[in-house]
């Protein structure tokens, strides 16, 4: 954790790390930075092929924003997701290499994996900058959280972008993780969710 740092400072920071395999979060002077585990990565991967599948099977429009590095100086804060997704609001960045949210809006959809503590405020991060909702997966438990009038995430019971799938649907397959190969795991989810759209989902 480095404190007592401006807006410069920290863009400087970010800039010079380039593709270093390290997550940023800045919050009002305090720049955390964080190494990635492997089950960090795994946990991740999962979970984004998971969204694959869901986005795939139901036919909806998707960009994934993996680890992009996003923040707004009015604030003074900037995070970078484990995963993103733009699925509502994909037409308004489909094409785009560059975000800049003074203009263009926050990811639909982040994920946070929590298999290491952070000392800062992340969600309070994605609140300022308005992320509609946050995916916590702790290697047990997934909270699905939704982004309130108020300004404050509220735990909900499901996505509002896939309100079909219960989170212990989902957790049933993540619990599945290292029991078979992941391939195996995410065909197997597939074939389920091929399943349930046969049955009436939409």
């Amino acid at each position: 954790m480095l404190r007592n740092l401006d807006w410069s400072r920290y863009r400087a920071i970010a800039d010079s790390l380039g593709e270093q395999h390290l997550r940023l979060a800045y919050d009002r002077g305090r720049l955390e930075l964080m190494t990635l585990s492997l089950e960090h990565e795994n946990w991740k991967g999962l979970l984004r092929r998971f969204v694959e599948v869901l986005t795939e099977e139901l036919d909806m429009s998707c960009q994934s924003g993996g680890s992009t590095t996003f923040d707004r100086e009015d604030v003074d804060r900037g995070i970078e997701p484990d995963e993103c997704y733009y699925i509502t609001n994909e037409p308004a960045v489909r094409g785009k290499n560059r975000i800049d949210l003074s203009v263009d809006p926050p990811p639909d959809l982040a994920f946070e994996i929590e298999v290491s503590r952070s000392a800062i405020d992340r969600l309070g991060i994605y609140a300022a900058i308005g992320v509609p909702e946050v995916w916590r997966f702790d290697g047990e438990t997934l909270r699905v959280l939704r982004l309130s009038d108020d300004g404050a995430y509220a735990e909900v019971n499901r996505s509002a972008y896939f309100p079909q799938l219960t989170i212990s649907a989902l957790l049933h397959f993540l619990q599945r993780r290292g029991k078979v190969d992941e391939t195996t795991l995410v065909r197997s989810f597939r074939h389920w969710v091929r399943e349930q759209i046969a049955r009436g989902w939409k």
